[in-house]
């Protein structure tokens, strides 16, 4: 425990003390102050606050130790600031690192499951389902405090579900039917579609330089296309239309959820939940549960019970790594979010590439270097 001591509290005298008392207490938590034996004037006076650290009495000769230190040398506003921003960075460092990491698990178990069971729709439908279910039990459970929302909120989110669910959708088939370091590349041409949709549907204005850093990111994704060794075009029309769905998606969330109070957290699993009833029907007419039933007997007995485990990963990790994505959204800017995106891709893309041993000729690899080159440049143009 310290004490601010102010000067008006420290100036003392021999003179305010009545003579007959040999020893004055000023406080009830500071050591008494033996005057009787001292003849001189004593005055402390200070023109800074007095921080007492600690106290020591020696009974045996009646003295008193006091150690103390002034105001200027206490810790200052500035450095704390300093200390609170380098406590903010880390904590944003451990989002990203968590949010990558999360990502690239998630990618190569989904690209597992897709090899051994081709049914994107199914795989995608069990992702939103494993999310939902584990949302769920933390609100039951009080693990985590759950929304108070309204009917107004979830009309308002039902726009954001549909064009979520078919950006999930189309991903998912896309890794179905190419690599995923060639859908990552083909994904990092998403400003595109923002700055196009943005421009002709809703109006908006851009500085000269986002249109500029469009020109790497189309180049750099054609390039990359043209020099796919495995190219294919339902993969590639997917990750098209993923791009096209989550600008739509980020749109109406921008615009229908303005005011609305709720969590990051907490805003995705009520996402995940109302995705998961539009995709559902959607699920068993393309696909159906026969065919379900057929790849799923077959995948196991190809691959073993390790094939239940991959599943189940995929489904888990996909929602922890879309949590801890929009909780980030809570502590940092969009700059900041899109910047983190981009890095993101570069670490699927390159993990991808080492783990399922994609061949990657050089020309192609210089297509996705320049695309995301492209989209870093984007981000920084429109902050």
């Amino acid at each position: 425990m310290s004490f601010t001591l102010k000067q008006s509290a420290l100036t003392v005298s021999n003179s305010v003390f009545d003579k007959r008392s040999s020893i004055t207490c000023r406080s009830l938590f500071l050591p008494c102050l033996n005057l009787q034996n001292n003849p001189k004037r004593t005055l402390l006076s200070l023109s800074k606050p007095l921080y007492i650290s600690s106290f020591q009495s020696f009974n045996e000769k009646s003295v008193i130790l006091c150690k103390a230190y002034e105001a200027d040398k206490s810790p200052s506003p500035a450095a704390a600031e300093a200390k609170s921003e380098a406590a903010k960075s880390v904590k944003i460092g451990i989002y990203f690192a968590t949010w990558w990491a999360l990502n690239v698990v998630f990618n190569i178990y989904n690209k597992k499951v897709l090899n051994a069971y081709p049914y994107p729709w199914l795989t995608s439908t069990l992702s939103l389902a494993c999310g939902s279910l584990m949302m769920l039990v933390s609100w039951a459970t009080k693990i985590a405090e759950p929304p108070k929302i309204n009917l107004e909120f979830w009309k308002a989110l039902f726009p954001v579900a549909v064009a979520h669910t078919i950006g999930h959708v189309a991903a998912t088939v896309s890794m179905s039917k190419v690599a995923v370091s060639f859908t990552h590349i083909i994904k990092s041409g998403e400003p595109a579609f923002s700055v196009i949709v943005s421009r002709f549907l809703l109006g908006e204005r851009f500085p000269p330089a986002v249109y500029l850093s469009l020109v790497p990111i189309i180049g750099g994704c054609g390039l990359a296309a043209l020099t796919e060794l495995n190219f294919n075009m339902t993969g590639f029309m997917g990750a098209m239309i993923s791009n096209l769905a989550f600008v739509f998606r980020n749109i109406f969330s921008k615009k229908g959820m303005k005011g609305k109070s709720i969590s990051g957290m907490n805003y995705y699993a009520c996402l995940s939940m109302l995705s998961l009833l539009i995709l559902t029907p959607f699920a068993i007419a393309v696909e159906g549960a026969h065919m379900w039933a057929a790849g799923w007997k077959e995948a196991v007995s190809e691959i073993g019970p390790q094939f239940i485990w991959w599943v189940a990963a995929q489904s888990i990790f996909y929602h922890l790594y879309n949590q801890v994505s929009y909780m980030s959204l809570d502590e940092i800017s969009p700059l900041t979010f899109s910047v983190g995106n981009t890095m993101k891709r570069i670490s699927v893309i390159v993990s991808s590439i080492i783990i399922f041993r994609t061949p990657v000729q050089p020309i192609n690899a210089l297509g996705a270097a320049i695309a995301i080159l492209g989209t870093f440049l984007y981000s920084q143009a429109k902050a």
